[in-house]
């Protein structure tokens, strides 16, 4: 039973921040160990996860295998994937569709009854899985919430805002929580024997996103907060082809619309990647994001050309663009879409093992908001659900082993009212995007350090903006250490690939040290400038 002293409740298993695919997939592994799943939304909705189009990459198709897999997640890293770990990611791959097939996600298949398999960028070979053309991460997301809600040993704890990590003798034994909004709202201890933290990413600590308003580094923010160690922050990956149509965040128009043939042009109707790599609109992620940056900021527009390879089949195989294209005037069967890169995913993240376990005793940390080693420098296309899986069932079995006894039946807190709404500040995600983008360099990153310092000085100890300006301040200091140019970071004062590459780790105090050696009165001067 929980147990609830005033503000203090203690929860009798594992205690999982974030109701997305990490998150529910962890709480389903751990089965019949108890777990809680904490959320500000409701499960099935939350985060990153329900967004993703793309698909699951997995070997699951005749011909192909785990260890060609884990070459295209090797080579697409840029020289920093921890290939161990590639390779328990990519040989777990089979098995981990298998067990979504089992609970029931619909995954396209051929006349044949096989999975149905689709090609995206840097793959050697067709091994998407889809669900609904472009629905995998919302299909996925709602069966493994629907398993959830009908398994006896996981509660689902929605409308609570998580805080800080709490923290005895150097052990995440905890987190604060803040229940309900206004003055209503109360501050509350979740005591727990294990903490997972599956919060997703940061992308929308910059303005322009593909991600979810709550995607801004909480959890990131709040490991680093308590000293746990980070690892290549400064990797954000920004997805080429968002809808370039002043929403905010940008939808999507899906890497498999260019597996299928689909064309980057201009307003002249000139393929801009014929000249830029042999892979055209299948180069690596990095490179065609750069590409369109480029021919943005030389004055062009960018447009994706699905007539011909999609043409009127449009609708029926890639619903969810079709119906973000229409709601915006646009018709993808006969008119090119407007795009443009935007900020997609995190490769860097709280630094853990194989097992998921984080650098402080009792934190458990899976899916965008870890960094396994797996992405190196670029993420592979469609890894990330991936990895989530597969982690997942790897944390809940290290977890389980720290629990003392298995639980079926267990009985969570009072649900709250509904968790406070809090916007990401607009300045910082002003500095993130002028100066911490696609395109960085040395005067740049040093302007955006002094931002975030003066932003932090302002957060008045509020613990949700701590959190953003600790975890936007982890990607702007490693980037100004990076002194090269690898997969997602490139600055354009060091160009050139370094021979010698290495992952990064940095702590919160080396990032705050490495801020506040900055001239921020020169800089203050130059940015006015």
């Amino acid at each position: 039973m929980a147990q609830e002293h005033d503000n203090i409740v203690d929860l009798p298993g594992a205690l999982i921040l974030g109701a997305g695919i990490a998150g529910l997939f962890t709480a389903l592994k751990l089965a019949p160990y108890p777990a809680f799943v904490l959320a500000n939304t409701p499960a099935g909705e939350a985060g990153s996860s329900a967004w993703a189009q793309g698909g699951i990459a997995a070997a699951v198709a005749e011909g192909d295998s785990w260890l060609a897999h884990c070459a295209d997640t090797v080579a697409a890293g840029a020289g920093i994937c921890d290939t161990r770990i590639a390779e328990l990611v990519t040989r777990d791959a089979a098995a981990r569709i298998a067990d979504l097939v089992e609970l029931g996600v619909p995954f396209d298949r051929s006349a044949n009854g096989r999975l149905s398999v689709g090609r995206e960028a840097a793959h050697s070979a067709a091994r998407i899985v889809h669900v609904a053309g472009d629905r995998a991460g919302a299909e996925v997301t709602r069966n493994l919430a629907r398993a959830a809600q009908g398994c006896a040993s996981v509660r689902l704890l929605e409308g609570f805002h998580a805080l800080d990590l709490a923290l005895e003798n150097g052990r995440a034994v905890g987190l604060f929580v803040r229940a309900g909004s206004g003055p209503r709202s109360r501050l509350m201890l979740l005591r727990a024997q294990a903490i997972v933290l599956a919060s997703g990413g940061l992308g929308s600590l910059f303005a322009v996103t593909t991600n979810p308003p709550e995607a801004r580094g909480q959890g990131l923010g709040m490991a680093a907060r308590a000293g746990a160690r980070i690892a290549d922050a400064e990797f954000v990956q920004f997805h080429p082809t968002a809808i370039a149509v002043g929403r905010d965040p940008a939808p999507l128009a899906t890497e498999a619309l260019r597996g299928a043939g689909a064309h980057l042009i201009d307003e002249s109707g000139r393929r801009i990647m014929s000249s830029v790599h042999d892979g055209l609109e299948l180069a690596p992620r990095d490179v065609v994001a750069r590409a369109m940056h480029r021919e943005i900021a030389q004055g062009h527009s960018v447009f994706l050309d699905c007539r011909n390879a999609i043409g009127r089949s449009f609708a029926e195989r890639f619903p969810t663009v079709y119906g973000a294209c229409a709601a915006a005037g646009i018709d993808p069967v006969t008119m090119p879409i407007p795009v443009a890169p935007a900020a997609h995913y995190h490769m860097g993240g709280i630094a853990v093992d194989d097992c998921g376990r984080s650098s402080l005793a009792g934190l458990w940390a899976v899916g965008e908001c870890a960094s396994t080693g797996l992405h190196g420098a670029n993420r592979l296309a469609s890894n990330s659900l991936l990895e989530a899986l597969v982690f997942g069932a790897r944390a809940a079995q290290d977890v389980a082993g720290q629990l003392p006894s298995r639980m079926t039946s267990v009985c969570p807190p009072e649900p709250a009212p509904g968790a406070a709404n809090m916007a990401v500040p607009e300045r910082l995600r002003q500095i993130m995007s002028r100066q911490v983008g696609l395109e960085r360099d040395d005067a740049g990153l040093r302007i955006a350090l002094c931002g975030i310092l003066a932003l932090e000085r302002a957060a008045a100890q509020e613990p949700s903006l701590l959190n953003m300006t600790a975890a936007a301040k982890l990607v702007a200091a490693a980037a100004l250490r990076r002194q090269e140019s690898r997969g997602a970071h490139f600055r354009s004062d060091y160009p050139h690939t370094l021979s010698d590459g290495a992952r990064s780790f940095l702590s919160l105090e080396e990032a705050h040290r490495i801020a506040l050696e900055q001239d921020c009165a020169t800089a203050t001067k130059v940015s006015a400038a």
